[in-house]
């Protein structure tokens, strides 16, 4: 593993330890060179996964794109990285065991807001606000209005 701070190759673990319900390797490492600390993370990624955009063009799946929208729709929440983590990772899990190589960006932002409705529901407006593309406060108020008798008939799906 090269160093991150002096570009060394001579680095060198200093803890192993699962993280994330043992589906990640967390590695504590030390550079011999300049005797920096970091850390790695090691995941198991069961398939290549490409996404399709709306306008249809194919890209690589790229977890800290995931990461991010997540991190910005619960930045302020009280959640922690670690939480946020985890529900990062059940979504690739979700994703990677579909069997589909190819995964449309309208179904990545689905289980996104599945996710968030079960997590927060400040979370989740402020996703949806991005993902259905809110024009002004009548589209926030029109969605949370339906949010709200989803949630009191006991049905947390996602209103059209």
């Amino acid at each position: 593993m090269r160093c991150p701070f002096c570009g060394s190759e001579d680095t060198a673990v200093r803890d192993s330890r699962p993280a994330e319900d043992n589906t990640v390797v967390r590695r504590r490492r030390s550079c011999g060179n300049c005797g920096a600390r970091f850390t790695t993370f090691e995941r198991v990624q069961l398939r290549e996964i490409t996404v399709i955009k709306r306008d249809g063009k194919r890209t690589p799946f790229v977890r800290e794109k995931l990461l991010r929208s997540i991190t910005i729709a619960l930045r302020k929440r009280p959640f922690e990285p670690d939480d946020i983590d985890q529900l990062v990772s059940g979504i690739i899990r979700r994703l990677e065991s579909a069997g589909e190589s190819e995964v449309h960006s309208t179904e990545i932002g689905s289980l996104i807001m599945e996710a968030l409705a079960e997590l927060d529901p400040v979370a989740y407006v402020r996703y949806a606000s991005v993902y259905r593309d809110f024009k002004d406060p009548s589209d926030f108020a029109h969605f949370i209005e339906r949010y709200a008798l989803e949630v009191e008939e006991g049905n947390k799906t996602d209103p059209e």
